[in-house]
């Protein structure tokens, strides 16, 4: 398992669009990649309601969890959660 961190840039944190964006990015990866924050149980990074379950905001750091090979699908998907989404 290998993990990466993030700060999420989207002054609304992980809620409808941004979240809309990164689930569709993370489905659309080769391998299940889960996200976690705070203290929370990791969820499936590609399931929108999962992931706004997680109550995400601007500046939180998030952890996103994938099988060992996974290092270009999470750097790119660290790349959408420190991009402003909400234009």
């Amino acid at each position: 398992m290998i993990t990466r961190t993030a700060v999420v840039a989207a002054k609304t944190g992980l809620h409808a669009r941004p979240a809309a964006l990164f689930a569709k990015a993370a489905a659309e990866s080769p391998v299940p990649v889960r996200i976690s924050v705070r203290d929370k149980e990791p969820v499936a990074a590609g399931s929108l309601l999962q992931l706004m379950t997680l109550g995400v905001e601007c500046g939180d750091t998030v952890t996103l969890h994938a099988e060992d090979g996974a290092d270009d699908v999470l750097e790119r998907l660290v790349g959408v959660l420190e991009t402003d989404l909400d234009h």
